[in-house]
């Protein structure tokens, strides 16, 4: 069975998320490697737009932003919701001078990977990747005017 993903639904998240900042122009892609054969007869994969999935397949997020004002913008702070029906991939969250952290409420409280816990059936367990809602990206630094950022994480449709 096949599943229809929009790529605007899925970026719409860190879009409004950062953008309620008026300095910065967010745009979220979604693709999935496919594999295609060359002229030359060689196989190779390559990145494209994820408009159909199907469980199991992978879909990479890149989140570019820009400080389109003419001054640096500080506390810059980009969060992605992670579809309800994606898995976050361990460890695939990046973005250069970043702080990465996680959320497993819904986005209500936001720590690293490893200080995140959850409770199941009544035990206190520590956070695994699937149990991530959120990824939020936390600059160390200002973001000059006319800068780009860049962040990145996976998701494995359920």
């Amino acid at each position: 069975m096949k599943i229809l993903m929009s790529v605007i639904f899925l970026g719409l998240a860190a879009a409004a998320a950062a953008q309620e900042r008026a300095h910065l122009d967010v745009q979220t892609t979604a693709q999935k490697e496919e594999l295609v054969v060359n002229d030359a007869g060689e196989s190779e994969t390559r990145l494209v737009p994820a408009e159909i999935l199907v469980p199991g397949e992978s879909v990479f997020y890149t989140i570019t932003f820009t400080n389109v004002s003419d001054q640096p913008a500080d506390n810059v702070v980009i969060t992605n919701k992670i579809a309800e029906n994606l898995m976050y991939v361990d460890g695939s969250a990046f973005g250069a001078g970043m702080d990465i952290l996680f959320s497993v409420d819904g986005g209500v409280t936001f720590a690293a990977a490893g200080e995140l816990t959850v409770t199941e059936d009544g035990e206190v367990r520590s956070a695994e990747a699937g149990d991530f809602t959120h990824v939020r990206w936390v600059m160390r630094n200002d973001l000059d005017a006319g800068a780009r950022g860049i962040a990145r994480f996976a998701a494995v449709l359920e």
